[in-house]
């Protein structure tokens, strides 16, 4: 297992002092060091992939040192056009470091929304002429072989990391001062559904949530669409749903998902109708891949969605609040309800136990019912 803080240590020494990206399940110690050493101006958690990629293009172009961008192999897909079109040697020939976190690698299980993307990683990189190396203790000597590999090719490198590489690196956990739970939240939110509402939920912990919630209820999952990837796409997943359908959707989106892909909201009120309905759970960090920080909170959500075209955005902490708005909710208006909620979840947390292709097979079911 690599020390995690002699890793960073050593790509500082080889020049390696800009990072940026969206953080990661295996990177999650590497993140937080990061984090902690770097200043807010050289670690930039960044909306989406692309937008690290294009930000380390820039640092290099102005400072002549080498850009990291960090990434779980997920985000490879956002990466793909700034990395053919503005990176590769054909184009500008930008010289970057890409630590890539390899969910799904073959063998090793994972979960369902990875296996395909790990059998895929490395035949994608190269498939865009982008070398791989597979990290392994010997860290040292893979820095230092991509280091020398951009500084010649002036083109970017992949140095993929499996599960376990680094040691657990001990820091402070972001905290805010709202008093309910996610949990909490989401068990208020199905409170108030009825029976022919249906749910799409963003990946990560909110859709486990919402699972574990219908089985202690003795529920059917055939209401929710559990998006187990796709991060930053939920919104639009529901959109097509009720432009599909006249039953009620509801999104129960997240921070880190809406910032991803903001920009699904400038069209989305132009043509929802009244039975998109949008919520959003905001608790200011990527909690699902090891709590780094969102932008949730430093930026003004809720006229936001005013700005994009949503008739009335509420905004509750408590569940009495939600509880509230949700009735508003279903009023024949384009309306979004933020919940701002604390950090955290319960450490038994579980995965869904119905597999993806079953969990659309029996929505499509119930839409037809």
């Amino acid at each position: 297992m690599i020390n995690t803080k002699e890793f960073y240590d050593y790509l500082l020494s080889k020049k390696f002092d800009f990072f940026a990206g969206v953080p990661d399940s295996l990177l999650k110690n590497l993140c937080a060091c990061i984090k902690e050493n770097s200043d807010k101006k050289h670690n930039i958690i960044t909306a989406n992939e692309g937008n690290a990629v294009a930000l380390a293009s820039g640092y290099h172009i102005a400072s002549g040192n080498y850009g990291v961008v960090y990434m779980q192999n997920s985000g490879i897909g956002n990466t793909v056009n700034p990395l053919l079109s503005l990176v590769d040697e054909e184009v500008y020939s930008i010289p970057m470091l890409l630590i890539v976190g390899w969910r799904g690698e073959p063998g090793v299980k994972d979960e369902p929304q990875h296996v395909k993307q790990g059998k895929v990683t490395i035949e994608l990189f190269e498939t865009m002429g982008i070398e791989c190396v597979i990290l392994d203790e010997n860290y040292k000597e893979k820095i230092n072989y991509c280091y020398d590999y951009i500084s010649k090719n002036n083109k970017p490198i992949a140095l993929i990391v499996r599960k376990g590489s680094f040691d657990e690196y001990k820091t402070s956990k972001p905290i805010n001062n709202y008093t309910i739970t996610r949990e909490e939240a989401l068990e208020t939110i199905i409170d108030n559904l009825n029976n022919d509402d249906f749910i799409v939920s963003t990946t990560g912990k909110t859709s486990r949530e919402i699972f574990e919630i219908r089985e202690r209820r003795n529920e059917e999952h055939s209401n929710d669409f559990l998006t187990v990837g796709s991060m930053g796409h939920t919104s639009s997943i529901a959109l097509g749903m009720s432009i599909g359908s006249d039953k009620d959707i509801y999104c129960i989106d997240g921070d880190g998902s809406f910032i991803m892909h903001t920009g699904a909201f400038a069209v989305i009120p132009s043509v929802a109708e009244k039975n998109f309905k949008y919520i959003l759970i905001n608790n200011g960090a990527h909690e699902s891949v090891g709590g780094q920080p969102t932008v949730g909170f430093d930026i003004d959500v809720e006229k936001l969605l005013l700005s994009f075209g949503f008739k009335n955005v509420y905004k509750a902490t408590t569940t009495e609040e939600i509880e509230k708005y949700m009735n508003n909710l279903k009023e024949n208006e384009l309306q979004a309800l933020v919940i701002y909620t604390k950090l955290g979840s319960r450490d038994d947390l579980g995965r869904p136990t119905v597999s993806p292709i079953n969990n659309k097979k029996a929505m499509m079911k119930k839409f037809e019912d």
